[in-house]
């Protein structure tokens, strides 16, 4: 398998899981790209929880899961981080305005860009 192959399969794989992870929230991953070293996603997230609590939820577990399936031992990682610490979040409003970053985020799938 080359490592585009692989790197193809890993964002197929990521993005199940972030959909699944986000709908134990009651969210919803409307949008997203995976790059080598970073992550967008628009998510929908309903007004009872934090977008906060969303978002480390998805980290959080994402990152047990990918200890578990990709690293070499079947328990946590103690000490080891998959994700930063931070992360950027903007609120958008009406259908009309969710376009914008979903536009952002297809142009950044189409150009392959790491920003």
């Amino acid at each position: 398998m080359s490592t585009q192959d692989a790197v193809s399969e890993l964002r197929r794989h990521l993005g199940e899981v972030f959909r699944k992870l986000a709908l134990q929230k009651e969210s919803k991953v409307e949008e997203g790209h995976l790059t080598p070293d970073h992550v967008h996603m628009l998510l929908a997230i309903p007004p009872k929880y934090a977008m906060s609590q969303v978002v480390g939820f998805i980290k959080g577990k994402s990152a047990i899961h990918m200890a578990r399936v990709y690293g070499e031992r079947k328990r946590n990682f103690v000490g080891q981080h998959f994700w930063a610490r931070g992360f950027f979040v903007n609120t958008v409003g009406a259908t009309r305005t969710r376009s914008a970053p979903i536009s952002a985020i297809k142009r950044r799938k189409i150009r392959g860009s790491s920003n």
